[in-house]
């Protein structure tokens, strides 16, 4: 007997002013495959002016990946990266033992009104490399392959599946894939990868002919093919990888296997005892740990 999707209903949330929905983790479900934390930042219209500034920020033991439908974000990092992110680009960037970065509005949007919309996503490190270096890469669009057949058109953003590949360095088994199909096609979901979801953004889908709602995620039981049926045009994304090796602990912006590392890198946070980003000054700090 088929076993049923896992649905989850994201929480909505304001990150420096922008609204997002957060469907990971949850109470249902903490990851699938190395995702760990999932944020779409809706589509919002900023006037002249206005903009995103999320000011310094530390992390450890992930890695985020920002993939913007529409708009640019302005990376900037303790390493020295410094680096416009455009949409359909991927920025990438490791934590490892300890890092901080800025993500802000590029300073020529300031001066007109802009559309920003796309998804951050966060990885959880093997255990081999939550403390190594950290490392930063931008994959501009056009290097990330592409499908179209059929009406249905997947670029694969990181890791494999779907007969394609994404350049981007992934630290684990992988699939993260940007799916748009035109009224009346279906998505075949292999079972390729052992964890997988699926996050719709936009339209009318049936997920094994149930109704997939919008901004919902679907968690797909583990070893079955699953189908998609766009009864719209459908915009999703498809995710997932392998199991984590091992429970995860979140806290604040710091994700670990040993809680003994989050209090290293919270103390060290709060004492300043950290990696700073060229030209920063302006910093979040430590919030009251939960």
């Amino acid at each position: 007997m088929d076993t049923p999707p896992l649905i989850i209903r994201p929480r909505a949330e304001d990150v420096e002013g922008q609204p997002i929905l957060r469907p990971l983790p949850s109470a249902k479900c903490r990851s699938v495959g190395p995702f760990v934390f999932f944020d779409h930042m809706l589509e919002t219209v900023y006037p002249t002016g206005k903009g995103m500034n999320i000011r310094q920020h530390p992390h450890i033991g992930l890695s985020t990946l920002t993939y913007l439908f529409e708009g640019q974000i302005q990376h900037k990092d303790s390493l020295g990266s410094d680096q416009v992110v455009s949409a359909g680009d991927v920025s990438w960037m490791t934590a490892g033992s300890a890092i901080a970065h800025v993500e802000r509005t590029p300073e020529p949007l300031w001066e007109q009104s802009f559309t920003l919309h796309g998804l951050q996503i966060w990885l959880a490190s093997p255990k081999e490399h939550e403390q190594g270096p950290g490392h930063y890469s931008h994959h501009p669009a056009a290097t990330l392959p592409l499908s179209d057949n059929l009406g249905v058109q997947i670029r694969m953003i990181a890791g494999s599946g779907f007969c394609l590949e994404s350049p981007v360095q992934v630290l684990s088994p992988t699939l993260y894939a940007e799916v748009k199909m035109q009224t009346a096609t279906t998505l075949l979901i292999p079972a390729e990868h052992e964890e997988r979801a699926v996050y719709v953004l936009s339209g009318d889908v049936q997920l094994n002919g149930e109704t997939l709602e919008p901004h919902a995620l679907a968690v797909l039981p583990t070893g079955e093919e699953m189908s998609l049926f766009a009864e719209s045009d459908v915009h999703a994304v498809v995710f997932g990888g392998a199991a984590l090796d091992g429970p995860r602990r979140i806290n604040w912006n710091f994700v670990a296997s040993d809680p003994a590392a989050i209090d290293e890198a919270r103390r060290k946070w709060a004492a300043g005892d950290w990696p700073t980003v060229p030209g920063e000054v302006e910093r979040i700090e430590l919030p009251v740990s939960r």
